[in-house]
């Protein structure tokens, strides 16, 4: 078992997600209530996919290609 390099987690607090995007906690939530960015539920807290962060940033890339 390879432990010198960590794996990512795979679900972010929205706080944690905010900084991957080097964004502001509150332009965040605006982005989840936006539907901008998926999160789901666990429990009683929201959580980002990894993968939802990659999408958007995807997303984000190809509307301003040229």
């Amino acid at each position: 078992m390879d432990t010198a390099t960590p794996k990512p987690h795979s679900l972010l607090t929205v706080e944690a997600a905010a900084k991957q995007l080097s964004i502001g906690r509150t332009t965040m939530y605006g982005l989840i209530k936006a539907k901008q960015i998926t999160t789901i539920r666990v429990g009683h807290l929201r959580r980002v996919p990894l993968f939802a962060i990659t999408e958007y940033v995807e997303r984000l890339t190809a509307a301003q290609t040229v």
